[in-house]
């Protein structure tokens, strides 16, 4: 996988990408030996790169899951002070990001890495990588509302794609409804939109998977290091072959165990008994083939 000189030196924190363009620039730099001074230079993993004859050290890829809780925001660092993901991931020395993002009051699964090609396919429509999101509702959202979303509903910014939604049950005493839905779209804030046109406000919301990758084992705030058939898995989810990943370091083994951070876990998430799945099951299977969805 080529990447841009300056992108390189910038992730070893050699420099920000401007300062290493005028590394670059000014003469500072080799590729395999040889002088580099030209912006568009692509290099990869097997490229030895010195800064003033120094070999840069580059950073080992690094591929995490993250249980975000609600009332933490998607960033690193919140200029208001607020409870954000580096609360959570303090064992980290890596400089990770996280892919996508859930908003404020959405709790859930977040992948959190320093590997820009993966981030970059992941989040780009043409991959169609699918999220799954346990929801409720306010109301009893009968089936002819829950197949507008197996067939897109029309936002501001356009027609959702074909959702797989599968009932879960009603709570009839609250006047609550539960059900799974998994999309391919990265919009903002797409399935508080997509219900809200429904006229069902969400209550509550939680991304239970992404592609290949679950919650299974784990806690609200904690987190855990991918193994690496699940980098493997992902990676060919993102398009990207076996000759990428064997210009990668080797990656860590996981830690199942989840409790890496400096704070203490709260407790398990909420789960959802489902409905008799038969019929619904089916409608959900023979609408998703009419409509072409993925799942």
């Amino acid at each position: 996988m080529e990447e841009r000189l300056q992108k390189v030196l910038a992730a070893a924190g050699v420099a920000s990408r401007r300062e290493a363009e005028k590394f670059i620039t000014g003469g500072r730099v080799k590729v395999n030996g040889k002088l580099v001074t030209e912006l568009g230079t692509k290099v990869t993993a097997r490229d030895a790169i010195t800064v003033d004859g120094k070999p840069i050290q580059r950073e080992e890829k690094v591929y995490r899951l993250f249980y975000k809780p609600r009332g933490v925001v998607t960033t690193m660092k919140d200029p208001e002070g607020r409870t954000c993901i580096a609360d959570f991931v303090q064992d980290l020395q890596a400089r990770v990001y996280p892919v996508g993002r859930l908003d404020y009051n959405t709790e859930g699964l977040l992948l959190l890495t320093n590997d820009g090609a993966l981030a970059q396919n992941l989040t780009h429509p043409s991959h169609e990588f699918t999220k799954t999101y346990q929801v409720t509702v306010l109301g009893l959202v009968p089936q002819e509302k829950l197949d507008q979303l197996r067939l897109g509903v029309m936002l501001e910014d356009g027609m959702t794609a074909p959702a797989v939604v599968t009932l879960q049950g009603y709570d009839n005493e609250r006047g609550l409804t539960n059900f799974e839905i998994t999309i391919h779209e990265g919009r903002n804030r797409q399935v508080r939109r997509m219900c809200d046109f429904l006229g069902f406000p969400v209550r509550k919301l939680m991304r239970t998977k992404m592609g290949p990758l679950n919650l299974q084992g784990m806690r609200r705030g904690d987190s855990r290091e991918l193994d690496e058939f699940e980098v493997t898995t992902l990676l060919e989810a993102a398009g990207l072959s076996c000759d990428y990943t064997q210009d990668q370091p080797e990656t860590k083994p996981a830690d199942r165990s989840g409790r890496v951070s400096g704070k203490k876990p709260q407790a398990p998430a909420a789960t959802f008994k489902k409905a008799g799945a038969s019929h619904d099951d089916h409608r959900v299977r023979s609408s998703h083939r009419r409509t072409g969805g993925r799942r």
